[in-house]
């Protein structure tokens, strides 16, 4: 056994960071916790590798704080960075920070956190492929290289979805790129006809880029929904009076109608729709509980896209590029089904999908790029160590196949039913028992939670 941890946390992006920066801050004794990331920086993962000065937070500076108990931190982080005088602040506040800045921001604080904490902090760059259950604790495995700790967190984040097309996997690069291959969407020639398949928060990424490096072809936009992001209100605004109780008790149908209703209610009183939709907010893990099981997959089938695009909204000014290449009719919307892609004899790529009414859809461009988001199913995600935990049972696939099963503190469930103690997750593979489960005000109450069970636990002996 090459090394010992009294914590081990599997995923160095934000929840990772998160988690362990949350167990340096609480520890009160001298534990020694193990962070496994085989990337070369931390609290990058998918959302925030991007170098991109064009990608913002979705989330204005002022409610992006890693730490709980001190709302304003980041945005004293970044007045500090910038030196900002006193009569910046408020505008920064409602600002949104490029993505990349919030990555630095994670790292300055797990640095802080590691000078003044009685727990060592130990980085090992190991891409854990297995965990193995001993009588007192896990075995952790990576390519030729073990370790042991008696608890393990979970932070493994986000896994991008594959292209759900046929002939797609055998669709060479750079005819096909990932929204997330940040250089090979900024490499893509300003001529280029362009297909985006998706129409999420991944292609509005994509055509941050494309605006930002002079494209000036025209670009297709694919998805079934055909929905597009909606925007952040310029200033934020609650409509308290929205009945959140009342909506409980209700189906998704029922639910739906109320929120129509409340939006109409809140526009008599001057109030934008965001205002509802902030409403909510802070309920968002407590409407999904409520539904039975029925009702959440009803929402999964008909309304999940519908949520998305009002739920997880984009700054103003990302949104101001959209309509500014729709108005200059750079942009066509298609909604339909991608059904199959290949590689044309001229170079470029041929599409074929098709509408609702099943009319044919057919394209050619030069470049393909994939925005189809997030994979939510656990068995679908390409990672040999969900892989094996689900094999071994260590693990079930959560609530209607999304992430991993859990109670409500995120221990995990195994093949019998029975809680891991000493197994917790953090963020996206809770997904299917809390559904907000990515956004950065879950993962820091999340790896808060986790902390102070585990350093409470290990203090009481």
């Amino acid at each position: 056994m090459h090394a010992r941890f009294d914590i081990a946390i599997i995923g160095g992006g934000a929840a990772g960071v998160l988690a362990a920066l949350q167990l340096l801050r609480q520890a009160r004794a001298p534990l020694r916790i193990g962070l496994f990331e085989p990337a070369p920086r931390l609290a990058e993962g998918v959302a925030y590798a991007t170098p991109r000065a064009e990608h913002l937070l979705n989330v204005a500076t002022g409610r992006m704080s890693a730490l709980p108990d001190q709302p304003d931190d980041f945005l004293d982080w970044r007045c500090a960075q910038a030196d900002h005088v006193q009569a910046a602040r408020t505008a920064l506040k409602q600002s949104y920070a490029p993505r990349r800045d919030y990555a630095a921001y994670l790292r300055d604080r797990l640095a802080q956190a590691s000078q003044h904490s009685q727990a060592s902090l130990e980085v090992l760059p190991w891409r854990i492929q297995a965990l193995a259950r001993q009588t007192s604790g896990w075995t952790l495995t990576a390519a030729g290289d073990s370790a042991w700790a008696p608890r393990v967190v979970l932070a493994t984040g986000n896994a991008p979805r594959p292209l759900p097309a046929h002939g797609a996997a055998e669709l060479p690069s750079p005819l096909r790129v990932d929204a997330w291959d940040y250089p090979g969407v900024a490499a893509i020639a300003p001529d280029a006809q362009v297909c985006i398949v998706g129409t999420g928060l991944s292609m509005v990424d994509a055509l941050l880029t494309l605006a930002a490096t002079g494209h000036r072809g025209h670009i297709h936009l694919l998805s079934r929904h055909a929905l597009l992001p909606q925007p952040h209100s310029p200033a934020r605004a609650v409509d308290e009076d929205f009945p959140v109780p009342s909506l409980h008790a209700l189906c998704v149908r029922a639910r739906l109608r109320l929120l129509r209703q409340g939006v109409r209610n809140a526009a008599t009183r001057g109030l934008p729709w965001q205002a509802t939709m902030e409403r909510l907010r802070p309920h968002g893990q407590a409407l999904w509980r409520s539904l039975p099981a029925a009702e959440q997959r009803r929402f999964l089938r008909h309304a999940m896209r519908h949520w998305d695009v009002h739920r997880h909204r984009i700054a103003p000014a990302v949104h101001a590029v959209l309509q500014d290449l729709r108005e200059a009719d750079r942009l066509q919307v298609h909604r339909a089904r991608l059904e199959a892609v290949e590689a044309l004899a001229d170079g470029r790529v041929g599409l074929l999908a098709r509408h609702r009414d099943g009319a044919p859809l057919q394209l050619q461009v030069d470049r393909l790029v994939n925005a189809t988001g997030l994979e939510l199913r656990a068995q679908a995600m390409r990672s040999p160590l969900l892989a094996q935990l689900l094999r071994d049972g260590h693990a079930v696939p959560g609530v209607h196949g999304l992430g991993l099963a859990t109670d409500a503190e995120g221990r995990l469930l195994d093949a019998a039913g029975r809680v891991q103690q000493d197994l917790r997750s953090i963020g996206s593979l809770r997904i299917g028992e809390a559904w907000e489960s990515i956004a950065i005000p879950e993962l820091r109450v999340q790896a808060e939670a986790v902390a102070r069970a585990w350093t409470g636990e290990i203090l009481a002996g």
